[in-house]
């Protein structure tokens, strides 16, 4: 339970916090978007802190400030996106957008409703976390991620590297007419291959 100046800054960061993921949402600019989204990211991580959880706030201003947002933001202002043309269409998707919150809506529900009633049923599939002074909170999930469930984080590593690789190869066009390098042909040279012996006359040259 957090009590004085933890209560304060609790209050500080949701405020913003929600002040912005509004923002993200009515911004006009989608650079805005962007920026508002950012400091989204920087309040959740503010409230993960107060929690106890620093790893999960490292790796949200890491992963998402770091990578996610800076990189959609380098693709919304280098790309000349026609957002006008694109919410033209918007509406033929409206049913099946719904259906899609109406299904997030229905297992926030059930989350929220099965912990609310059974509080005690969360410490069931859990494993005890030792205290502070003994193991961090990010070693704890170390010791945790790497011993029980080590196949299972080298199985989701595969998959988002070949989700990369895909996503390379699907984007990557060549241009015609535009000189490429090629490996396997320059170490396949031979100095015959590599070579030409040219003759010339004397006083004429090349």
């Amino acid at each position: 339970m957090l009590t004085g100046l933890g209560a304060i800054f609790f209050y500080v960061f949701a405020f913003i916090g929600v002040a912005s993921a509004f923002m993200v949402i009515a911004a006009r600019n989608p650079v805005h978007s962007v920026l508002y989204l950012i400091l989204t990211f920087f309040n959740a991580a503010g409230l993960f802190l107060l929690t106890g959880a620093e790893f999960l706030a490292m790796i949200l201003l890491v992963v998402y400030v770091g990578a996610v947002a800076v990189l959609f933001l380098f693709v919304v202002m280098m790309l000349d996106v026609d957002f006008a043309e694109l919410k033209q269409g918007a509406l033929q998707y409206a049913p099946i957008g719904g259906l899609v919150g109406l299904i997030l809506a229905a297992e926030l529900i059930i989350v929220v409703g099965g912990y609310t009633l059974t509080p005690e049923f969360a410490g069931v599939i859990t494993r005890p976390i030792p205290p502070l002074a003994v193991r961090s909170n990010t070693a704890a999930l170390g010791d945790l991620l790497y011993t029980d469930y080590i196949f299972f984080f080298q199985i989701a590593g595969m998959i988002l590297l070949v989700a990369m690789v895909g996503a390379i190869v699907l984007t990557l066009r060549h241009k015609e007419g535009v000189r490429r390098q090629s490996i396997s042909a320059q170490v396949a040279r031979t100095p015959a291959t590599a070579i030409e012996v040219v003759e010339v006359e004397t006083g004429k040259g090349i």
